[in-house]
């Protein structure tokens, strides 16, 4: 793992933490791991932490797995001459190349994710951009992977991609285990959306529209039309369209999708009602229009969601 002055101690910690439990739960699964810096040396984390890091320049390929962190010191670190070059370096002897949250503009700056899909927190999405307009990023996905790069959304989200590169090396039963083993309540998909529909709620500065939101999620097999929405924030249809825009970034039709699509989530993870029903509870009507929204959410259908929750859930 590489890291810098300035970068996340999460995005570092929580990572390594799912390939050390993975080891101790199964030892033919056992990861070594290292934390590399151009420097070496004890360095400042935002925290306010020091940790220790390896001389980046004494590590010797082949390497399984290249992950870089990130973390305020992001842009410095995508300035760095010498660690861009050892990145690439790394890059080149490694099976798989990763980036946790803002760590992504460093791989970005070595041109290690050019013509790539890829992600990173939802903050700098539009930055990372913007800078580097070669990239399709992603900016509501929770982890991406693109052939042998697989790069994820802020944070916490490095907990998910850890557990899915275990999953892709050793099964999903062992990353399964080790979800339960650090108490994650719940691994989530990669295309589930990094900016969840309570903090939408949360986020927004007004208080007519964060009562609105707040009342979409409490009746998701309500009428949630346009026309509906408007009347009970007594606006017109045009307003409530621009402050969807403003606030949250996204239509009101996409915004009660989302909604929806996680409403029928929780319900095909806690109970064991037919799809049919599930439609009807979380608003959707009918199992296609479900299916539709599905596909376009999180890439699968209902019925595979509800069997990949289900045979994670037996060891985890």
């Amino acid at each position: 793992m590489v890291t810098f002055p300035g970068a996340q101690i999460l995005d570092i910690a929580g990572p390594l933490e799912v390939f050390s439990v993975a080891g101790f739960l199964d030892p033919d699964a056992r990861y070594h791991t290292s934390l590399v810096s151009v420097t070496g040396g004890l360095m400042l984390m935002t925290s306010g932490v020091e940790v220790a890091a390896d001389l980046i320049s004494e590590c010797e390929g082949p390497i399984d797995t290249l992950v870089v962190a990130g973390g305020r010191g992001k842009l410095v670190a995508a300035e760095d001459d010498q660690l861009l070059e050892q990145v690439r370096r790394l890059a080149g002897s490694s099976r798989r190349v990763t980036s946790v949250c803002t760590g992504a503009f460093v791989l970005a700056a070595a041109g290690l994710l050019d013509d790539r899909r890829v992600t990173s927190h939802w903050r700098w999405c539009p930055q990372l951009a913007s800078m580097y307009p070669r990239l399709r990023v992603d900016a509501n996905a929770i982890y991406v992977r693109d052939g042998r790069v697989w790069t994820s959304a802020g944070i916490t989200a490095g907990i998910d991609l850890a557990l899915a590169l275990v999953a892709d090396d050793h099964g999903q039963h062992l990353a399964a285990a080790v979800a339960r083993e650090l108490v994650v309540y719940l691994r989530r998909a990669g295309g589930q959306t990094q900016f969840s529909v309570p903090l939408a709620a949360q986020v927004s500065e007004r208080e007519p529209l964060r009562e609105l939101l707040e009342w979409i999620v409490q009746h998701p097999d309500g009428d949630l039309s346009i026309a509906a929405l408007a009347r009970r924030m007594h606006v017109s249809d045009r307003h409530l369209s621009r402050v969807f825009s403003a606030e949250l970034g996204v239509t009101p039709a996409e915004h009660v999708e989302v909604v929806r699509v996680e409403a029928a989530r929780r319900l095909l993870e806690t109970t064991t009602a037919p799809v049919e029903q599930v439609a009807r509870l979380a608003g959707f009507g009918t199992p296609e229009t479900m299916q539709r929204a599905f596909r376009r959410r999180l890439g699968t259908t209902p019925t595979n969601y509800r069997l990949h929750f289900l045979s994670s859930s037996d060891t985890g």
